[in-house]
């Protein structure tokens, strides 16, 4: 019988990871079935328990369920913990190990795809929530020379600055409103906001995209995301969406699982492709 994996999620329905692991799976000789699990708003934890003790031996996790993820799991990576989220769980007799590969998947997006060095670059991230959270420590071990988080709510971003101060380094830290990085210019600005779900956009100043600067989206979709459009229309010298995070978070965690870590390249044309 092969080894049981999910997402886990409401809603799940339009999750592309079954395709993803199924292509990995193939190209790397895995045994596994991977599937959608739908799961109750108030019962995430009974869903949970279920797949586990049907033999289920992993899940990744997706919206809303992050942050119950976190406190179901018995160990929490660094990574996991930093974020107070997990997407990733891993299922052994009464333990229950949790992880964020949200970052890992970013980073690897940014520097093996798009040939980004985050390294001394001045970077911004829109929004403060769950999405940020995931990103922020493997962005400052990637040694930016400055990383700000604005957010509609500054107290928020405030937050989160304090969160990490200690993992910071030699990067120096920022965070506010919107309107607190006024007349500033970055290397990658990241759109960390739920805003794109409605066709909206978080109210950066035009001002925020240099000449060079890559605009990133974790949202993706049909063609130029909102934020994307509006990136390329003020000054960014090129945008990306999240595709390629949702490929590489996807191999993080199958490597995590299985031991084996698969290719990317010919799973995220497919999802180009299918998109």
């Amino acid at each position: 019988m092969p080894d049981r994996y999910a997402v886990i999620g409401n809603p799940v329905a339009h999750s592309k990871s079954p395709q993803i692991h199924a292509a990995f799976a193939n190209q790397t000789g895995e045994d596994i079935e991977y599937a959608r699990l739908l799961a109750p708003l108030d019962g995430f934890r009974a869903a949970v328990d279920n797949f586990r003790n049907g033999g289920g031996k992993g899940l990744n996790v997706t919206l809303p369920f992050k942050l119950e993820a976190a406190a179901l799991a018995t160990s929490l990576t660094e990574r996991a913990r930093q974020a107070g989220a997990a997407n990733f769980l891993r299922f052994d007799g009464g333990e229950i190990a949790a992880d964020n590969t949200d970052g890992a998947g970013l980073l690897r997006d940014l520097t093996h795809n798009l040939g980004f060095d985050p390294a001394g670059a001045r970077i911004l991230i829109a929004g403060a929530g769950g999405a940020a959270r995931g990103v922020l420590l493997p962005l400052l071990q990637a040694g930016p020379a400055l990383l700000a988080v604005v957010n509609r709510t500054p107290q928020r971003a405030r937050e989160l600055e304090r969160a990490c101060a200690a993992s910071a380094g030699k990067t120096r830290l920022l965070s506010g409103g919107f309107a607190d990085i006024n007349q500033q210019r970055f290397d990658l600005v990241i759109n960390a906001t739920s805003a794109g779900i409605d066709g909206g956009l978080p109210v950066l100043p035009e001002q925020v995209f240099g000449a060079a600067s890559l605009a990133y989206d974790m949202m993706y979709g049909e063609g130029d995301t909102p934020f994307m459009a509006y990136a390329l229309r003020h000054g960014a010298a090129r945008a990306a969406d999240g595709l390629g995070m949702l490929a590489e978070q996807a191999a993080e965690s199958f490597f995590l699982w299985r031991g084996a870590r698969p290719d990317t390249a010919d799973v995220l044309a497919m999802l180009r492709r299918n998109a």
